[in-house]
């Protein structure tokens, strides 16, 4: 915990937010999870980390396998939720999640991301972004979940 007095000491519950961008690079997706950990970590949020790590890296390696671009994380903090969102080039929505009714294969290496995502956050989603957005992140799409501080 920062000494009393320091700027830069925050509040549990105070609202913070990072932005990570993203080279289209699959060394990226390393570099986003361990920088994740690293802020949760600083942030006392260490109950979210394998969580956020796990839906970090499928959004990101979706962003950097799927699409030519760059891509960025961005991680916001206000309490009781983080949201984890990424952003990339493509304007189309995320692939859909297989039908609950069907068989898994764990032999598949791919595809299943989404499911994670669905299965290991409190909500998901995704939106467009058109041309009126500002850069770095004129059009493309954000994906994004977020996780509930545990109780």
């Amino acid at each position: 915990m920062p000494a009393t007095g320091d700027p830069t000491a925050t509040t549990p519950d105070e609202p913070w937010t990072y932005t990570l961008s993203i080279p289209n690079n699959p060394r990226a997706v390393t570099i986003a999870r361990r920088t994740l950990r690293l802020i949760l970590t600083l942030h006392d949020l260490h109950h979210l980390t394998d969580a956020a790590e796990l839906v970090a890296t499928e959004l990101v390696t979706n962003a950097v396998r799927h699409t030519k671009g760059p891509a960025a994380m961005r991680l916001h903090w206000r309490a009781p939720a983080l949201r984890v969102s990424v952003w990339d080039t493509d304007p189309r929505p995320p692939a859909p999640a297989p039908p609950a009714h069907a068989t898994p294969n764990p032999a598949l290496e791919s595809g299943r991301g989404l499911t994670l995502i669905e299965e290991c956050s409190d909500s998901w989603g995704w939106y467009p972004l058109g041309v009126a957005a500002q850069p770095p992140h004129a059009n493309g799409k954000f994906v994004w979940c977020e996780l509930a501080r545990a109780a």
